[in-house]
């Protein structure tokens, strides 16, 4: 599969309907800048998501910047987009069960009941939204193992934002045999209940949807958009004069 890097981040260049037929086993990040700088600080988090089977650009931002590498990406793919594509696409292989893990408490039945009016059955079986905290309290992360062990579904989409969602996965994976694939994507759940709504499609097109959720939330966001993922261009521009070293050494 042909894959570009990003800092010391990997990038398949797919397009979302490559993806849409080879995606049946393993696990799916979508990178996004913060994602990206979460790589250069957080050890764990970079050697776990560097392990995904797929990795595929998130970010608008990011698309324009692998065509100054010289080595473009075919497409940027949401996740909040393509879960909707990947339900549609399996709308009527009954083999495909799916769970929503995240969101707060109802807003995963709520996207359940959405998306399977729109599929036309049942394919999200089971949801469940973990308490706060829940990721330092190994009783409760046994107790969603065995949710999980329990479950109908072969398909899990983790939306509990990075680097929560991508450590979880990793550390419980071998534990869930009975999951083909799992999907880190974020807010995604939120987006499927429609408590979140997408940036209009010419904030898209500018690859400015994070504006758009910035002024959706400045107090939230401030910090993140304008102090934390501002360092990523700082990064980039070594990797364009060939002098960015990755900080774990690989």
């Amino acid at each position: 599969m042909n894959s570009i890097k990003i800092l010391n981040v990997r990038i398949n260049n797919l397009t979302a309907k490559e993806l849409l037929e080879r995606l049946n086993k393993g696990v799916l990040v979508t990178p996004n800048i913060d994602d990206i700088m979460k790589h250069q600080h957080d050890r764990e988090f970079h050697e776990m998501a560097s392990r995904a089977e797929f990795s595929v650009c998130d970010s608008r931002v990011l698309l324009l910047m692998s065509r100054m590498l010289r080595t473009p990406l075919k497409e940027a793919i949401p996740g909040s987009s393509f879960f909707p594509m990947y339900c549609d696409y399996h709308a009527k292989d009954e083999n495909i069960k799916i769970f929503l893990l995240g969101a707060k408490e109802g807003v995963g039945e709520v996207a359940r009941k959405r998306i399977n009016s729109r599929i036309g059955r049942e394919i999200v079986v089971e949801t469940y939204s973990p308490p706060f905290g829940f990721e330092k309290d190994e009783e409760e992360c046994n107790h969603i193992v065995d949710i999980l062990k329990k479950s109908e579904a072969n398909v899990v989409l983790v939306g509990l934002g990075n680097p929560k969602q991508t450590k979880w996965i990793y550390k419980y994976k071998n534990e869930l045999p009975n999951i083909n694939l799992f999907m880190a994507l974020g807010a995604t759940i939120d987006f499927e209940a429609g408590n979140v709504k997408r940036a209009p499609e010419i904030f898209q097109k500018l690859a400015l949807e994070w504006l758009y959720r910035f002024l959706k939330d400045p107090k939230r966001l401030f910090k993140r958009y304008f102090v934390d993922d501002m360092q990523f261009f700082y990064y980039f521009t070594k990797q364009l004069l060939g002098i960015y070293k990755n900080p774990f050494g690989k």
